[in-house]
């Protein structure tokens, strides 16, 4: 049975969290930053520790967070004033003997501006266990990872594809007049709304699978965490499998999205490709966009096949040594070997309708560890997109400057007649720090890039102090150029 939250058991739930201190800030005091790191990394003891200490915030955070049986006279006065007859019939709690215990997942989730709560299903460390086929998923760490790379600018109409908790909706909020969210799961639906109806948010809800309960419609942003588990065709869990083969299922919608966004709109989502055997991962993406669109792929990771069903295996609460999975572990590798899938490649993918003749299509690696979100970069990278798309035969002409952000390394080393420099490379130290190599021409370029001079200009003057021709190193030049704005590391002056 799925639960069912009123408008009055909101309310008040909201009331008595509010009261006492039940959001990421008040856990955070009442835990301590030892006892909060450790939970986030599995390890409860000394959360139970700093919590008896917590009064009725300590009641809530065994209860919610670390999955303890509490006294029903203790729960009662930390939900006051929600009845706790009213919570067992809304599907909150549960019984235990004496005891009381969370049928669900309830907790604190916020951003620089504010607090919400998140209602989602229990995870198989609380439940003990497999997760059941329905099962709905809280703010995990993909969820986290999409809510960063997501583009935070005014939009009036957005759309959250496959809601699940309705995290995603949450963030959209803050930047959207209207947010419609879907999902093929009717639990995953009711749990969405029981969280939009805690934090006095306004979503709509459609049930249906994929784009069908939106037809006809666009919207000027879309998000998407889709289930992008790849492997053979089948559905074992509603929330990461599509019962598409492969990576089918990120290919449906990269190439249906596009055609519900306004013009200019942009959808972004989280996606998996398979690495197979005689194919570059770039073609195989590129090969899922329709015309006119602006695509950039991002690749953040690429899992060997083996560690890649053990981890889906594990996150849904099954041994990989017991008899089930093992028997599950076999079909998926078998599956992989029958299609000569040699890695599963894992990243962002940002798109915008463009309607161009010729749009922007890169795909990228960006596996290396960065701190900041990549959402500003994504709505940076377009944006230079569309500047290059609009001035590209004005290149020569334009006056450019490398940002102070943008560093020069050099790596030396002893040769015959001392130090010699054997590496140059432009190092951008915010974003997702990229870097590029370069040789000594392309520094000399660089290092006149201030802002007063055209780029024809700068060349004529390397081609006298080095030589060789101007044409020659305009065409090596403007590749370059293009990439390097295009990466945020050179910019219009």
């Amino acid at each position: 049975m799925n639960p069912e939250f009123s408008d009055d058991l909101c309310a008040r739930l909201r009331e008595a969290f509010q009261r006492t201190r039940y959001d990421a800030d008040g856990v955070l005091a009442a835990l301590g930053g030892a006892a909060h790191a450790a939970l986030g990394r599995g390890e409860p003891e000394l959360a139970f520790r700093a919590s008896r200490d917590a009064g009725e915030l300590g009641t809530l955070i065994r209860l919610f967070l670390l999955g303890s049986a509490e006294p029903a006279n203790e729960v009662e006065a930390a939900l006051a004033p929600v009845a706790v007859e009213d919570a067992l019939a809304a599907g909150l709690l549960k019984t235990n003997g004496d005891a009381l215990e969370a049928a669900l997942d309830v907790r604190p989730h916020g951003d620089e501006q504010g607090e919400w709560w998140v209602i989602s299903d229990l995870d198989s460390d609380l439940l003990g266990g497999e997760v059941p086929p329905e099962h709905v998923l809280g703010v995990g760490h993909a969820s986290l990872s999409l809510i960063r790379a997501t583009i935070r600018r005014p939009a009036g109409t957005l759309l959250d594809l496959g809601t699940g908790c309705g995290v995603q909706a949450l963030h959209a909020a803050r930047h959207a007049q209207r947010v419609t969210a879907t999902d093929v799961s009717e639990r995953a639906l009711a749990l969405a709304d029981a969280t939009f109806r805690l934090n006095e948010l306004d979503v709509e809800l459609v049930r249906g699978e994929w784009f069908a309960p939106v037809a006809r419609r666009r919207f000027d942003q879309i998000v998407c965490n889709p289930p992008f588990v790849v492997g053979p065709p089948r559905v074992d869990y509603t929330y990461r499998d599509s019962g598409l083969a492969g990576d089918d299922a990120s290919a449906l919608v990269v190439r249906q999205l596009p055609a519900f966004l306004t013009d200019g709109g942009v959808g972004q989502l989280l996606a998996s490709w398979l690495h197979v055997e005689g194919e570059d991962w770039a073609d195989r993406v590129a090969r899922w966009l329709p015309a006119g669109t602006d695509a950039w792929f991002v690749q953040r990771d690429v899992a060997d096949p083996g560690l890649y069903v053990g981890t889906w295996l594990r996150d849904a609460g099954i041994d990989p040594r017991s008899p089930e999975g093992r028997a599950k572990a076999s079909a998926w590798l078998d599956w992989f070997d029958d299609n000569k899938v040699r890695g599963v490649g894992f990243g962002f993918v940002t798109l915008r309708r463009a309607d161009v003749a010729h749009p922007t299509i890169v795909c990228e690696d960006l596996r290396q560890a960065f701190d900041d979100p990549l959402g500003p970069e994504a709505g940076g990278w377009l944006d230079r997109v569309a500047w290059l798309r609009e001035h590209g035969d004005e290149l020569l002409d334009t006056r450019f400057r490398v940002p102070p952000t943008v560093l020069l390394e050099t790596v030396a080393g002893a040769g015959d007649e001392g130090w010699e420099t054997g590496i140059r490379r432009l190092h951008r130290t915010d974003g997702p720090g990229w870097q590029h190599e370069v040789d000594e021409l392309a520094t000399a370029l660089l290092a006149g890039c201030r802002g007063a001079l055209p780029l024809s200009d700068l060349l004529e003057l390397l081609s006298f102090a080095h030589g060789g021709s101007v044409e020659d190193l305009r065409d090596a030049a403007l590749p370059m150029i293009r990439e390097l704005v295009r990466h945020g590391m050179v910019e219009p002056a």
